[in-house]
């Protein structure tokens, strides 16, 4: 973790349960300082009660946005406001957005091309080009399961690994630097599937990814002789 790494949480409050917050802020947390931290939405509304303790708790500011005109959230033009400010005074390294409204999908995407990462943090039902847009997408269902061992809700189970992902890790092992029996970096590996396809291994039941790519009967790891591992796809 590089605690000089500033790191912004934008939380659409309107489209998000407070119920995951502390695993978004674990995982932000290993990535940099936290520093920039709000939550949006219309605080008048019985919904948003549960986020009202966790903003004082958190230290997260509630931005206040009114329903401009029903049906119509201005919540969404605000957080993207606030983020192409942040981003032209340079002052983030990264950018989490926790909802599962894939009206973010532009903003993600913009973000990316001035070279900051973006961290996506909702559900399993979040519109998969809204997560493909961002560096990584956590479930967040899936990140509470991780962290007590387990899934909770058999709703919320780990994902069988997909054939996109298989395909993602097989093609960075081609690509990658290996060894006369065929055993490639999997720092390397994994950097390079992660360059073409966004996933989290936290979305598989996995807490890395030697244990996902440990998991799946295509690939061998083993130690290398100077440390770190290695990875091979054998079928």
């Amino acid at each position: 973790m590089d605690r000089d790494r500033n790191i912004a949480l934008l939380i659409d409050a309107d489209n998000a349960s407070p119920d995951h917050l502390d695993e978004v802020l674990l995982v932000l947390g290993e990535l940099g300082g936290i520093n920039v931290r709000r939550a949006y939405g219309n605080w008048s509304k019985p919904a948003l009660k549960g986020w009202g303790q966790l903003t004082t708790q958190h230290s997260i500011q509630p931005i206040q946005q009114f329903d401009v005109v029903k049906g119509k959230s201005a919540t969404d033009m605000r957080m993207v406001i606030d983020a192409m400010d942040m981003l032209h005074r340079d002052q983030i390294d990264g950018l989490g957005i926790m909802s599962s409204d894939s009206d973010f999908l532009p903003l993600a995407q913009r973000i990316r091309e001035a070279g900051i990462p973006v961290y996506g943090f909702g559900t399993a039902k979040t519109p998969v080009s809204f997560q493909n847009s961002c560096t990584r997408f956590f479930d967040v269902a899936a990140l509470a399961g991780a962290e007590q061992g387990e899934p909770t809700d058999p709703e919320h189970e780990a994902r069988p690994v997909e054939e996109e992902l298989l395909k993602a890790l097989g093609s960075a092992w081609k690509q990658s630097k290996r060894d006369q029996e065929g055993f490639a970096s999997l720092s390397e590996v994994g950097q390079r599937a992660k360059a073409v396809l966004s996933f989290s291994v936290r979305n598989y039941g996995a807490r890395s990814l030697s244990e996902l790519v440990r998991s799946m009967p295509e690939f061998q790891v083993k130690e290398a002789d100077g440390g770190g591992l290695l990875v091979r796809r054998v079928r």
